[in-house]
């Protein structure tokens, strides 16, 4: 057992890198540590990058401020530092250290502390001075990466400072950790060429037998817990691996997915990130796709604040079109379960998107499931559902409110809950959240409908602040003191990127207090400052970008 609620990140971070050991140790082939990264690791770096995140090790004085830290802090970026820790360390020295924490406190309490004395003898490693700097302090740094050739070797000059969603932290009072750092080469993708520990704001390393046409990657296996900000040449060179493929998947992922948190912070622009985006266009993997899907989501959301919202659409539909067409409709003799889901994934994306060969396929199908005739798969139908929706009428509306009513699944009524939202009609809008708080839909469902509606459009996003506002005291009633309260929260409010939504947040939650998601209000409203700042600094820029893209080649 924890020895206060302190400690409660043991329970849960462990708890959350088992998972995924167990599932890599008997189902190697299904990549678990990829789902890891796109899943856990980068959730808990966007949230650790707000001002208004907390360390891993939180105080708790009183009751109340428990249910807060059950987030993506604990359970996340919990499970993130024990999976470079492991890295560090070891397997061996790992399970030993486990092995004689688990014997010395199987009838006590433990603390934090409790474990890295344990793990410290076994490796001989500083690992309390090590691990102090990533569980007492909020936040993580970002690894600065330049290079100088030397003959045949690499000079890199690398140095850390803590990163924030809003930029870089300077100044006096600016922290440091002691960051375990992995180098791998084109020679051997797979392989660790060289591991160091950066004690220090910054150092210079060698790293011999690199050519100047090879790349080099800094945190293969994306296992440390930082993000990474190559030189101009070192990006250039790299880009090539992502092409080719000989970049692992997950450091595919990772790589964009640092660059894409580069560009939200104001380090790097958009429009590069962009380009990089279509380096994809041959990714077979499909939990970069996932991911890469997730960030263009954000993008979309930010964009449809502009006049240009269907340009990136466009944009979305020249990535997808490709593999869509690879996996097709139907699955083929040998698919794995991640084909299946690439599919789905892609189908939904292309659909959403107004991808015209897809919403006549998507018409198709429906009509024949509704009717009875041909059954869609289980695979196919949250794809379908919402590209019939995206672009439907109230009479798609009424069909898809008979499925729900008629499923005997609860596990059917939740996949058509979740699409609901994205009808585009603004009385229809309003149909959806009433019928969110109907008996139909079961109570911690609700959640969903609204999230999904405030999700699917500037229209929607609107309307579902408004209908929460209008309905907030059974909302509150329904769901005080659990996590539904926070995740309702931000569900509804994250999206906007108008600074004065963030005041206008503020404002009503201060008259509305509700104590168990106070810092979720805090965390929504730094990220639609972050969102408006993000749109001012690059939205001209990603519009010109656009504009070129459709330009006749002169």
């Amino acid at each position: 057992m924890l020895e206060w609620w302190t400690h409660l990140w043991l329970n849960e971070g462990f708890a959350s890198w088992i998972e995924y050991l167990c599932v890599d140790h008997c189902f190697p082939e299904y990549d678990i540590w990829t789902q890891f990264v796109s899943a856990d690791y980068t959730r808990a770096l966007d949230l650790d990058a707000l001002d208004s995140s907390h360390p891993i090790e939180v105080d708790v004085g009183h009751p109340s401020e428990v249910d807060e830290i059950f987030d993506a802090i604990s359970y996340s970026k919990g499970a993130s530092v024990i999976r470079m820790l492991h890295n560090y360390i070891g397997d061996e020295d790992f399970r030993k250290g486990m092995n004689a924490y688990l014997l010395k406190f199987q009838h006590k309490n433990a603390s934090t502390e409790d474990l890295w004395s344990c793990l410290e003898q076994a490796s001989g490693k500083p690992i309390a001075a090590v691990m102090g700097s990533w569980t007492k302090q909020m936040g993580f740094p970002i690894i600065a990466v330049d290079e100088e050739q030397v003959s045949d070797d690499r000079v890199l000059k690398i140095s850390q400072k803590k990163f924030c969603a809003s930029g870089l932290h300077d100044g006096e009072d600016c922290p440091s950790w002691m960051v375990p750092i992995s180098i791998c080469t084109s020679n051997d993708p797979t392989c660790t060429k060289l591991k160091l520990l950066l004690e220090k704001p910054e150092t210079s390393v060698t790293v011999r037998g690199v050519g100047p046409d090879q790349w080099i990657k800094v945190n293969p296996g994306t296992v440390g817990f930082y993000r990474i900000q190559y030189s101009s040449s070192m990006l250039k060179n790299v880009l090539p691996g992502i092409r080719d493929l000989s970049l692992q998947p997950v450091d595919r992922l990772g790589l964009q997915n640092d660059l894409f948190s580069l560009s939200r912070a104001g380090m790097m622009s958009t429009v590069e990130v962009l380009k990089l985006m279509e380096a994809f266009v041959n990714e077979p993997n499909y939990t970069v796709w996932s991911d890469l899907s997730c960030n263009l989501g954000v993008l979309s959301s930010l964009l449809s604040h502009t006049d240009f919202h269907e340009e990136i659409q466009e944009f979305i539909r020249d990535l997808f079109t490709p593999v869509g067409q690879k996996l097709g409709w139907d699955s083929k003799p040998g698919e794995g379960h991640l084909d299946a889901l690439l599919r789905g994934l892609v189908l939904g994306k292309l659909g959403k998107a107004g991808h015209k060969p897809t919403l006549e396929e998507a018409r198709r199908r429906f009509k024949e499931h509704v009717e009875g005739r041909q059954i869609l798969p289980a695979d196919l139908r949250s794809p379908v559902y919402l590209t019939v929706l995206k672009h439907g009428d109230g009479a798609m509306l009424d069909a898809m409110l008979k499925l729900h009513k008629q499923a005997d699944m609860q596990e059917e009524k939740n996949r058509i809950e979740r699409v609901l939202g994205a009808i585009p009609a603004p009385e229809l809008i309003q149909k959806v959240l009433c019928f969110a708080l109907s008996e139909d839909v079961r109570p911690q469902d609700t959640v969903s409908v609204i999230g999904g509606v405030a999700g699917s459009s500037k229209q929607g996003r609107k309307a579902a602040w408004k209908f929460v506002k209008d309905n907030w005291e059974e909302l509150y009633n329904r769901y005080q003191g659990g996590f539904l309260i926070s995740r309702l929260i931000k569900l509804t409010v994250d999206g906007f990127a108008v600074d004065k939504m963030a005041a206008e947040v503020k404002s009503f939650f201060e008259s509305h207090p509700a104590p168990a998601a106070e810092r979720t209000v805090q965390q929504c409203c730094e990220n639609i400052l972050l969102n408006a700042a993000w749109l001012k600094r690059d939205a001209d820029d990603i519009h010109q970008y656009f504009l070129l893209r459709k330009a006749p080649p002169v």
